[in-house]
């Protein structure tokens, strides 16, 4: 019997070679795409490992998440994502809230959202498409392993290279310019734990 569409989803085959908190962050920034997460729990006990619960603030998100994140290489191993067949368990116990109330639970993660319609961009943007495209705006704590993996869901996705002596900026190169493009689209203007990324095309 399939699981009822529900806010909370189910993963399997989750990498388990990282830290618990690492893997929280990487998760966060991977599935905020799809909507405002209310928490994640990821299990780290022996016979527990390579599972987690990521909770959303409306059901219509999470089926989105589902939808396109199923096999998604985490790590080079395919995310398998279900409802959570144990939602009111989840949701009462692990994120302290109760049905029938809308309310967000605390975090121990950075929280990632995407980025409210606005207004067209203030700042000019360079008419050379490139390969090669300019990232500001990161929060201190970002990491190029996060980084990776939320540029990465774009075809065509090379690598990041990140500037120690500048905090903040990224480089992430993708195969060509229209793929670069389509990222570029997609992700300029994404918020990470609250901050707007500003996505250009970098100069040659």
């Amino acid at each position: 019997m399939d699981i009822p569409p529900n806010h909370t989803i189910y993963l399997r085959n989750v990498y388990d070679k990282l830290k618990k908190d690492e893997t929280q962050r990487l998760l966060y920034a991977l599935f905020g795409q799809f909507g405002r997460i209310l928490d994640v729990v990821v299990m780290s006990g022996v016979r527990l490992r390579g599972q987690a619960w990521i909770a959303f603030s409306d059901v219509g998100a999470a089926t989105n998440a589902l939808r396109a994140m199923q096999n998604f290489p985490f790590y080079g191993k395919p995310l398998r994502v279900e409802f959570s067949a144990n939602k009111s368990k989840i949701v009462t116990e692990t994120f302290g809230i109760k049905p029938g109330k809308k309310q967000l639970g605390a975090s121990t993660g950075p929280r990632v959202e995407p980025e409210a319609p606005a207004a067209a961009p203030s700042g000019p943007q360079p008419s050379t498409p490139s390969s090669v495209l300019f990232v500001e705006g990161l929060p201190a704590a970002t990491t190029e392993a996060m980084l990776s993996l939320l540029f990465q869901q774009y075809p065509g996705f090379a690598e990041i290279r990140m500037v120690e002596a500048r905090p903040g900026i990224a480089f992430v190169e993708y195969a060509s310019e229209a793929q670069a493009e389509v990222a570029l689209s997609g992700l300029d203007g994404f918020r990470v734990d609250g901050h707007a990324l500003s996505i250009s095309f970098a100069k040659r």
